[in-house]
Formats: structure tokens, sequence, C-alpha cells
């Protein structure tokens, strides 16, 4: 068993087991849907380690991931009354036979429709941001790319962000791996919220994973943007799950061994992961970070979904995360920064695919905005 500060255990539990928290953190009962305080409301048992910043501070061990038990990480799934299960560890049952709708906000077995009136509409007047935009009012709007589309028999998806769809042609490829680097306040956080909004708005289920916001934090930035997470996570078609990162890391041989059945037994389509970078801070060896995050990513991938994860940008490189790992074990790089142009009049946001495996697509540099609405890129525009 991991130490138990890291570990978030219980000195009175006489069996050492820790799904009490755990458990409140997975849970996605219907009271925590209309959440609206800070990541501070996460459940009262969480020990005192359930703080970002001291995630900085005491980076966990490869031992520590090693060492944590599975069926505390079966137990965090949640059951019926909100409580640990009282088989407990050693239990002969399936770690999630019968608990595991209640722990994805009770989902039913027809995922539901969207409600009417979600689909977002960025089009409006001209609006031209300080850009050069080359005959076209509306962002996303006109005009094609030279390079035909990529012949393949893989399904495609859009990501659901008006103008980077149509920098894609033909569609990212189901089933892959993405991930957005920028650096803070280009939108990463955004960008997974209407990524899984897309799926949601088509019937699907989805799954967003967050190690720096509260449930109720992330569902009520959707909210705000017309995109009813709240609806979604009581109609059972949406799970929002917040975990602290040290957990995560002193937890993530069973997680990383649970998840893909658990996706695969929800019925997700899309997942995000937001963000990775504070994962890999738990590692202090490059190599043992490398092999623990290529790990989880083959989880991922084994999980059947389309999958998104989020990433801090390198302090010195603007175009590489945090520590140079996840790009390269991931199928497609977005890459999200600031333009500061030389007179500093106006700091202004540009997006860039830096690749995408089994998908041709635009090497341009476009501009794009954050709104109330979400992210739009105005794929007509230049940066001068």
């Amino acid at each position: 068993m991991a130490d138990d500060t890291a570990a978030g255990s219980d000195d009175d539990d006489d069996d050492g087991s820790d799904g009490d928290w755990f458990e409140a953190a997975f849970a996605a009962d219907d009271d925590d849907a209309s959440e609206t305080d800070d990541a501070s409301d996460v459940d009262a048992d969480a020990p005192p380690d359930a703080d970002i910043g001291r995630a900085r501070d005491e980076p966990s061990t490869a031992a520590d991931a090693d060492s944590a038990d599975p069926e505390t990480f079966a137990t965090a799934f949640g059951t019926e009354d909100d409580t640990p299960s009282g088989d407990g560890p050693g239990s002969e049952e399936g770690l999630f036979d019968d608990d595991f709708a209640d722990a994805f906000a009770g989902a039913d077995s027809t995922p539901a429709q969207p409600p009417d009136g979600l689909a977002d509409d960025n089009s409006g007047g001209t609006r031209t941001f300080g850009f050069d935009v080359e005959g076209t009012d509306a962002p996303g709007g006109g005009g094609d790319f030279e390079d035909p589309e990529f012949d393949s028999d893989i399904p495609r998806i859009n990501v659901g962000i008006e103008g980077l769809d149509e920098m894609v042609q033909g569609g990212v490829p189901e089933r892959s791996l993405l991930v957005a680097v920028g650096e803070a306040g280009t939108g990463k956080t955004t960008f997974g919220l209407q990524f899984l909004h897309e799926a949601l708005s088509n019937g699907e289920r989805a799954v967003f994973i967050t190690l720096e916001e509260s449930r109720g934090r992330v569902i009520q930035s959707a909210d705000e943007k017309g995109w009813a997470f709240s609806e979604h996570a009581d109609r059972g078609n949406l799970a929002v799950v917040d975990i602290d990162p040290i957990e995560m890391a002193n937890s993530l041989t069973s997680i990383r061994n649970e998840l893909p059945r658990l996706v695969e037994e929800f019925g997700a389509s899309r997942l995000v992961l937001d963000s990775v970078s504070l994962l890999e801070m738990m590692y202090d060896d490059q190599s043992t970070r490398r092999t623990e995050i290529y790990d989880f990513t083959t989880a991922l991938k084994e999980a059947g979904v389309t999958t998104m994860l989020t990433s801090e940008a390198s302090e010195d490189n603007p175009f590489a995360s945090r520590y140079g790992v996840i790009e390269y074990l991931t199928d497609a790089v977005v890459v999200l920064r600031y333009i500061r142009p030389e007179d500093f009049r106006e700091t202004r946001l540009a997006v860039e695919i830096q690749k995408i495996r089994d998908a041709n697509h635009s090497r341009e540099t476009k501009p794009y905005e954050i709104t109330h609405e979400g992210i739009s890129v105005y794929r007509q525009a230049n940066i001068f």
C-alpha cells in the first residue's frame, strides 16, 4: 500500500481501505451536477493531499504507483447509496458488477438524446479581430485546402470546433488519441469540453476526467457556454470525474487496468483527460515518467474511445509539451499559442495542427477566438 499521506488513507480504518473519499471523487450523484463551487468543494473526507498546490510540492514515486490497491480503485466507482460497498477488500464479487452505472451518474441502458437547442451558432456579422480576413465574414467559412482527403477506411469524426474541422480533410480518425498543447489561458479546457459537446449533441456518451477542477466547476463552465452538461449528467450520458493527481499517480496501475472495461461498459465514444501535465509531474525520473505515461496512453487506446488530453506547453517552447513526452505518444497534436506582435498592441491566439496520423490536414497557423460560445477558428484569416 502506498504511503498513507500520499494515498489519502484513513489512520482509523482497520482494513486500510481509502475508498471513502475516492468513491466520492468518482461518484456523480445528482446533487453534484448543480455545484458551482471550486475544487475546494471536493468531498470533506478527502485527505489534505487532495490539494493541487501540494501535488506540485510532493511528487510521488514509481513505487507508489505500483503499490496501489486495485480494490481501492474499484470502491471509488461508488455504490447505490454513495457509500463504500459492504463487500470491502477481498470480496469474491466482481469489482464493478453492480455499481458502474451509479458511478457514472446513473446511466440507463439507452444513450439519452440531446435536449433541444444545444447546437452552437457562432456565425454572425463581420468580425475581423485584427486578422486579415480573405473574403468571408463568418468564422470558419468558405475555401478549400489543396491537400486531398486521406484515402483510408478508418471511420472519421469531427472535433466539434468550427474552422478547425475544416482544416482536417475528412475528419480525425475515430479511436485516435489527441493532445491539445498550450500555455495558460489558451483555452485547453474549453477545447476538451467542446470536443465532448460534439459527441453529446449527437446522442453519444462521454467522459471528462479532471485533475484540476471540481466536478461542479467543470459542469458549470460547460453550462455557461450553452452546452447543458448538467442535463447530460442527469440523463446519464455524461460522466465528469474529478481526481486528485497524487491519488491518480499512486493508483495509476489499477486505473489503467480497469479503465478500458469501465469505459466500454459505460458506452462512451469520447473521453477527455485535463490535464496530463499534472500526472506527468508526479514522476521525478524522466524514464519512469515516459514509461508510466506510455502505459497509460496505451490503456486509453484499448478503451476503444476517441481520447483528447490537454497538456501545458513548455516554458521555453510553445510548440512542445511541458515534459516533451506526450506529443510522441499521441496520434494527433494541436498547438494553441499566443501571437504577440512587435508593437505589443494586441495579443492574439493562434492554432496549428502539428500532426494527425492517417489524415491530411492544413499546416497553416490560423487565428481563433474564445467566446461565451466556445472556440471558433478563422480558417480564412491570416496572422499579420
